[in-house]
């Protein structure tokens, strides 16, 4: 497939969304960089209101340092009974400088005796170019269960029943689990428009509304 860039930037400091993005990426022949890559990688604080606008955030700041096309996401686990929490706070929902064990075990004790345990994943990815800013989202519904179960993925993985399967995100296998996540749902949608770029059909350009958007996680 012809890309309309041959390089790109993967916007994160976190080294298992930098694994997860270089797996759902590998069809597509791309060179990819990423902090990584650099010998001292800045930390760009998520500090907006909306996971779009952290997501845009991290992409401009990186497509401004280095020049190459940057694609950022950020994440945000939503639970039904809790009102959409943690929401764009996911990555720091037990405070600041947790582990994601911290962040999981606060997440049980909010739920402790609550029967709607319905809850989502919610990923924006945000590609910022010379010729503009795209965003696009996936979603992957399920229900948090009861104990943590599986050793693969991170964050709230091991918590994570996806609707349709009897296992969380974390006993699933890499494949399966980028198959059917949000992050990879949102990937699909991305590469529909990379296929749509490659013959010169641009997606729509987001209009420029200032600074978006927040939050991290799975």
């Amino acid at each position: 497939m012809a890309m309309p860039f041959s390089t790109l930037f993967l916007a994160s400091g976190n080294p298992h969304k930098i694994e997860e993005l270089t797996d759902l990426l590998a069809p597509f022949s791309l060179e990819l960089r990423s902090t990584k890559d650099l010998s001292d990688p800045h930390e760009v604080e998520e500090d907006q209101p909306t996971l779009e606008g952290n997501a845009l955030k991290k992409a401009r700041f990186w497509f401004d340092a280095t020049g190459i096309p940057a694609l950022a996401d950020d994440t945000g686990l939503e639970v039904h009974s809790l009102d959409g929490a943690p929401g764009v706070y996911s990555a720091r929902y037990a405070g600041e400088n947790v582990t994601y064990q911290d962040n999981v075990d606060k997440l049980l004790r909010e739920l402790k005796g609550k029967t709607d345990r319905r809850a989502r994943f919610r990923t924006v990815l945000a590609l910022v170019t010379a010729d503009g800013e795209y965003t696009w989202e996936g979603v992957c519904d399920g229900v948090i269960t009861e104990h943590p179960a599986g050793g693969g993925g991170f964050g709230y993985d091991p918590v994570f029943r996806p609707d349709g399967y009897e296992e969380t995100f974390a006993e699933l296998s890499s494949a399966e689990k980028n198959r059917i996540s949000h992050r990879g749902r949102a990937l699909q949608a991305f590469a529909a428009d990379l296929e749509q770029w490659s013959e010169s059909h641009q997606p729509e350009k987001k209009e420029d509304q200032g600074t978006p958007g927040t939050s991290g996680t799975s």
